[in-house]
């Protein structure tokens, strides 16, 4: 008798589980669609909400998490969305990268600032700019002077604010080889494919002459 009664109280606890489980799946989705409703009234792009989403979906991550970051999303693009109203022909792009600003605390007073300062062509990479900035621990209002200044400076100095420093990585070699006025090949000690009829000149201070200056390159 025990045995039954047991049985019977897992049964229905069991049974009670199983619809509050099903219901917290059903409440992600409510609140992911609240999220979206809410975009669209705001004018808010639900595409942007809606990719994330789907982001979300094929990396497996549960739904309650995806619920959650779609209402960080919407209220983070909402959020620029006011700081760049008023502004002509903002695109999703602008929006998007607006509401990376906004996620990584950039105050919405500054990202207007710079909305305004940004003639359109360059206010998605100037906001960008300013973001990867203030990352780096840059105060806020010295990034926006930065920003400020490279765009009167033009696209190139922009995009080495955002890029970090312009003598690193493929700016430096980007540099060189345009200096050079030629493409890359194989390095000084190795030669090319099929041969070189010119011997190259040793790299290392000191290095032994060209093995091959004794002898004919024909």
């Amino acid at each position: 008798m025990k045995t039954f009664i047991a049985v019977a109280i897992i049964t229905l606890l069991t049974a009670g589980a199983l619809p509050a489980f099903a219901q917290g799946g059903q409440g992600a989705q409510e609140r992911i669609d609240t999220a979206i409703a809410h975009a669209r009234s705001q004018g808010v792009p639900v595409s942007l909400l809606e990719s994330k989403m789907a982001e979300g979906k094929a990396k497996g991550v549960p739904l309650d998490r995806i619920a959650a970051a779609i209402e960080r999303r919407e209220a983070s693009l909402e959020r620029a969305a006011q700081a760049m109203k008023g502004h002509e022909s903002i695109t999703d792009a602008d929006l998007s990268v607006g509401g990376d600003a906004v996620e990584a605390g950039v105050s919405t007073a500054v990202l207007k600032a710079v909305t305004d300062s940004a003639p359109r062509e360059r206010r998605a990479v100037a906001i960008a700019a300013l973001t990867e900035l203030i990352q780096r621990g840059t105060a806020p209002d010295a990034a926006l002077a930065r920003v400020r200044e490279a765009l009167k400076r033009g696209p190139d100095a922009l995009a080495a604010v955002g890029g970090g420093d312009p003598h690193d990585h493929g700016a430096a070699r980007g540099s060189e080889g345009n200096a050079r006025g030629a493409t890359q090949g194989p390095p000084a000690n190795v030669p090319a494919p099929g041969g070189s009829s010119q011997p190259r000149k040793p790299s290392t201070p000191g290095a032994p002459a060209n093995p091959g200056n004794g002898r004919s390159g024909r």
